[in-house]
């Protein structure tokens, strides 16, 4: 289940943040940059704090920067958690959340298709992996990145799309030890591309959750941003 790594350094929401717009998609409120004329799209699934979130925001327009179109759902449907609320922690919070997703993430994946798009890849954020691992099982999408994944386990990794599982150094919800079961579980796949990448002196979270005062987490965030955009590259085409 979902430990306090879910929760730290959470962001300060802003509805306004990014150069996209928001638009429904899917019969979800979506966040969307770049060009509806790309026929490649990439879909991020945020982590508990939601769509709203500006570093998410902001690497969504670095992914359109390179040729995506790109959409941050809302699965939360305006409720992401809120950690201040203490009368309703990480666990209240995900009775409600906590398996949600898939079936949501399938309609925007044929909405973005009907948008034209005719390669479609996938990433998720702690949270939103185990959605986009789902998404990886079904043969919808090209490619799947998971970023310090929640709720993921070995059971989930048969999946048909080409994955890169980049994770954190110091992680409980995905610690190293797990990183490496997934890595010797898809090494055994030939027929699926996979990479796992374990970033040293990291925290969970730290691919979107980083301060961007802090030149050293930016620079670590940045590197895993890198990594995911060559893996589309090669495989979202």
């Amino acid at each position: 289940m979902s430990g306090p790594q879910c929760c730290e350094n959470p962001p300060t929401l802003n509805p306004a943040s990014g150069q996209g717009h928001v638009e429904e998609l899917g019969g979800l409120k979506s966040y969307v940059s770049g060009s509806s004329d790309s026929n490649l799209a990439i879909v991020l699934v945020s982590d508990v704090f939601g769509y709203e979130a500006p570093n998410l925001r902001k690497l969504a327009d670095k992914v359109a920067a390179a040729g995506f179109y790109v959409v941050v759902p809302d699965f939360f449907g305006g409720d992401p958690f809120v950690r201040e609320n203490a009368e309703r922690p990480i666990m209240e919070w995900l009775k409600d959340h906590g398996t949600v997703g898939i079936e949501d993430a399938k309609r925007i994946v044929e909405a973005v298709k009907g948008k034209g798009a005719s390669a479609i890849g996938a990433a998720g954020f702690c949270w939103g992996a185990k959605v986009v691992v789902e998404l990886a099982k079904t043969g919808a999408i090209k490619a799947s990145a998971l970023l310090h994944p929640s709720f993921v386990s070995v059971d989930d990794i048969k999946v048909k799309a080409p994955i890169a599982i980049l994770g954190a150094e110091i992680d409980r919800m995905s610690p190293p030890e797990l990183l490496k079961q997934f890595e010797e579980i898809l090494a055994a796949k030939s027929e699926v591309d996979a990479q796992v990448k374990i970033f040293p002196k990291v925290s969970h979270g730290w691919t979107v959750r980083y301060d961007v005062a802090d030149e050293e987490a930016v620079k670590c965030a940045e590197e895993a941003h890198s990594d995911m955009l060559e893996w589309f590259a090669k495989f979202v085409k």
